[in-house]
């Protein structure tokens, strides 16, 4: 399973402050001490309901989105791991987590920012690979609940794919 963003919503009340979030950014990229090689900080947050601020990795993309008028963490894989499909799902899952933890735990979002590890969307960021289709879903739902069940117990978790079929495949969960 390739090409996974993920985005953990934020807990209701938290906003993004641009600035907060460019600095820290910036304070990883300097501190080297991040897993993936960061590269560069883009700020979108004049748009509303947009990607907000993006700090862009050699692996990976990780933002500060509030695209669909919520914000959250997105964590969005731009390379290719040779794992199999549930532990693909499952790094994707911890990756995004770490960050949101390391950025709870910044003094500019202490007591302001907070995720919530149940809530969160899943999006298969490649159309030629995984179209927005019954077929696709059909392919990639078994792997999505196995890890649904083994994280959060067999009836504890809502999945909820997108049907819109001019967007990506993806699916909302809530546990």
């Amino acid at each position: 399973m390739q090409h996974i963003a993920i985005k953990i919503f934020a807990q209701p009340g938290a906003q993004l402050v641009a600035g907060d979030a460019i600095a820290v950014f910036h304070r990883w990229i300097q501190k080297r001490d991040f897993p993936d090689l960061l590269i560069d900080v883009a700020d979108y947050s004049h748009m509303s309901a947009g990607p907000g601020v993006i700090l862009m990795g050699r692996d990976a993309a990780y933002s500060l989105d509030s695209s669909g008028d919520r914000l959250g963490l997105l964590h969005n894989r731009r390379t290719a791991v040779i794992l199999d499909d549930e532990s693909s799902l499952q790094l994707a899952y911890d990756v995004a987590i770490s960050v949101c933890r390391r950025l709870e735990a910044e003094p500019e979002f202490q007591g302001k920012l907070k995720f919530d590890d149940k809530t969160f969307t899943l999006t298969w960021n490649d159309r030629l690979l995984y179209p927005n289709t019954e077929e696709s879903w059909a392919r990639l739902r078994p792997t999505v609940e196995t890890f649904l069940k083994q994280k959060f117990g067999p009836t504890c978790y809502n999945l909820r794919r997108n049907y819109d079929l001019r967007e990506r495949l993806g699916a909302e969960v809530v546990a």
